[in-house]
């Protein structure tokens, strides 16, 4: 990175481009003091932010490389900043602030991507996003009736910046990107026209910063910062992973669905440690234990499934429920968090409590991914499983080591090391998260996109999915998937069969296909409820077992580059503007494009075709000139697919096609 002094002040660049320009009368930097007012129930949260001062840090004295900001000549420092390599970062600051806003460079037609998973705008300009891990809500919409509802009964309809997974590190069409080191609450700002502003509620650790000449690379240096998680293994891309929660019925209706023809690489069972009754559905209990009575002779029935060469999953949470077997174990030892009253921690998940698995305590978190994951799980013949939540962490909760405040969003991280420390000897095995923070990237093995909906809805449906894998694979995570037919099921909304066939169609394009039944299986359309939806299914399953090779190759780079298996168009084409706003299909690898039907009852679709070359319809064989919209037919069964003309891939999904 490079200073320059300037007539009109101070300037920052790295490889040729602007970062930030400060000025007596255009400060980089502000700081000041503010109350938060802060409440979680059930996972989503109220967050309120009184400042009570503000002030601009008008004067940056240059000494080297340290950057001294003060409010004015003579005044005590505010922020001490030191470059080193490609970063800024913090040496000192004045206690008395805990408030601090940065403005870095922006150009008026600048488009911006990341922070995270983002689930409803993959293009982040013109908006302002809050980063703080929490439910992301029903609806996320506070114009739609669901919303309004699930704010009113229970504060939980979510907005469209709400997100499992955010994360303070942003990428932008000038081919840089930034990244804000700190696990404290951040908002950050891309409403401006002349700057980005990063607010944040602490002093971070530093501010880094990342250029490269195309697109690719740059991806590839954020996963190396990151850390890249090991190579998906090929058994869970080799069909579709079935998630039933029946009981010992489970077994039998997948007989069902073997016999008509699906490709099943796994049986599901989120319930294998048993259920209960609530308000929202059917529930599982949290005790990380066999359940004999819901699911008997379990270890037998995976031997026999084994033996079929088909695995088994299960499900697990950072909590323990307070009326199951291994609660008291762990308050005995201390390894659960506490309250102010120094009294274990009981959080409200809606109709049962349950405590808190303090990961900050080395000792507790060694038993839970060794006494738990590995002994009550790997060793009962399991080859993985949801490792849901993570997001609840109460910023009031006492730890054994830190403020849970500044934790909250470190904890998806911590709770990702857990499982991938239980795992650590077992690369064939496969866990999946939807909570995620800076550092996720390198523990967990499969991200999936939380609880949609079960409909088209804008921001809470099905295309969420594809703005999920497009922003969080720009920051390291290669593998994505989500719950075919969405999850969320309330007030009247169910799953259609046209939903649950166009969720298919997109989801054997995706690396992982697995089916879910949702919050309330009885109230829902489930996968072998319908010959023609199974039929429909299974074609999918085989088409995806037959993209293999793609797969692995994907997979080999994702462990090689550190690039998304689902890619951002722009990624391959980046010189095609048109490219950058594109949130509704995705490439995989170079070669192969994918335009999902996102809506209820197409028959056709509009789809834009990257120029440079011309692309091949998968399944009509008709060329289409690139760089133009082009609209095709996108009937159940054929959802539009092209292959980049002349590339191997075409012929591989080609044959897919044929062959099933």
């Amino acid at each position: 990175m490079q200073l320059k002094i300037t007539g009109t002040g101070v300037e920052l660049w790295h490889s040729g481009h602007l970062l930030l320009h400060h000025s007596t009368a255009a400060p980089w930097v502000s700081a000041g003091h503010g109350t938060a007012d802060m409440g979680m129930y059930r996972g989503n949260f109220d967050i309120s932010d009184t400042v009570h001062t503000r002030v601009a840090l008008a004067v940056m004295e240059v000494d080297g490389t340290r950057l001294t900001l003060r409010a004015a000549p003579g005044a005590k420092p505010a922020l001490v900043l030191e470059i080193q390599a490609n970063s800024l970062v913090v040496v000192q600051h004045d206690p008395a602030f805990n408030r601090f806003w940065f403005r870095l460079h922006a150009e008026p037609l600048e488009h911006v991507w990341g922070c995270g998973e983002q689930m409803s705008y993959f293009d982040l300009r013109g908006r302002r996003f809050p980063l703080w891990t929490s439910e992301p809500g029903v609806g996320r919409d506070k114009t739609t009736a669901i919303t309004q509802r699930a704010d009113t009964e229970g504060r939980a309809g979510g907005d469209y910046h709400t997100t499992n997974y955010p994360q303070p590190t942003y990428l932008t069409s000038r081919r840089i990107a930034v990244h804000l080191q700190t696990t404290d609450y951040s908002v950050f700002d891309f409403t401006g026209d002349a700057f980005h502003e990063l607010e944040v509620w602490a002093a971070p650790e530093r501010i880094e910063f990342f250029a490269d000449a195309s697109f690719i690379g740059l991806v590839s240096q954020l996963s190396t910062r990151f850390g890249r998680p090991p190579r998906l293994p090929d058994w869970i891309m080799q069909g579709a992973v079935i998630g039933l929660k029946e009981g010992a019925k489970s077994f039998d209706r997948l007989d069902t669905i073997l016999a008509a023809g699906v490709k099943v690489s796994a049986l599901w069972c989120e319930d294998w440690c048993g259920v209960r009754q609530t308000s929202f559905g059917t529930r599982l209990f949290w005790d990380w234990r066999w359940s004999q009575a819901r699911h008997p002779d379990l270890p037998a029935r995976i031997k026999a499934l084994a033996a079929q060469g088909i695995r088994f999953m299960g499900y697990t949470n950072p909590y323990l429920c307070t009326d199951g077997s291994l609660f008291p174990v762990a308050q005995a030892q201390g390894f659960l968090a506490l309250n102010a009253n120094g009294e274990t921690y009981r959080v409200d998940f809606g109709e049962f409590d349950a405590g808190i698995v303090d990961f900050t305590n080395p000792a507790a978190a060694d038993w839970f991914a060794h006494a738990v994951l590995r002994h009550e799980m790997l060793d009962l013949g399991m080859s993985g499983w949801m490792a849901d939540f993570g997001e609840y962490l109460p910023v009031d909760a006492l730890l054994a080591d830190g403020d849970a405040m500044t934790l909250h969003n470190a904890w998806p991280a911590l709770w990702a090391k857990v499982n991938a420390d239980a795992t650590a000897d077992r690369p064939d095995s496969v866990f999946f998260m939807r909570a995620g923070y800076t550092g996720v990237q390198g523990h967990n093995r499969l991200l999936w996109a939380g609880d949609q909906c079960v409909d088209f809805s804008r921001h809470d449906g099905i295309g969420t999915v594809v703005t999920g894998a497009l922003s969080s694979g720009l920051l390291g995570n290669p593998y994505h998937h989500s719950d075919i037919g969405g999850y969320t099921s309330l007030y009247g909304l169910t799953r259609t069969a046209d939903l649950f066939m166009r969720w298919t169609e997109m989801a054997a394009f995706t690396p992982v296909m697995r089916t879910h039944e949702g919050n309330r299986p009885r109230d829902n359309l489930q996968l072998d409820e319908d010959p023609e939806i199974l039929a429909h299914f299974a074609r999918f399953t085989r088409i995806h077992a037959a993209l293999m090779p793609l797969w692995r190759r994907l997979a080999d780079e994702a462990v090689e580059q550190g690039l998304p298996m689902q890619r951002p168009l722009f990624l391959h084409f980046l010189n095609d503007p048109a490219c950058f706003s594109i949130q509704t299909a995705y490439l995989l690898g170079a070669d192969v494009l994918v335009v999902p039907v996102l809506q209820p009852s197409v028959t056709h679709q509009s789809c834009y075709l990257p120029r440079g070359c011309d692309w091949t319809h998968a399944w009509t064989g008709e060329v289409f000139k690139g760089g133009q919209t082009v609209d095709v037919s996108a009937n159940h069964g054929a959802p539009p697919v092209f292959c980049r003309a002349g590339s191997p891939d075409g012929g591989l999904i080609g044959n897919a096609i044929k062959d099933v």
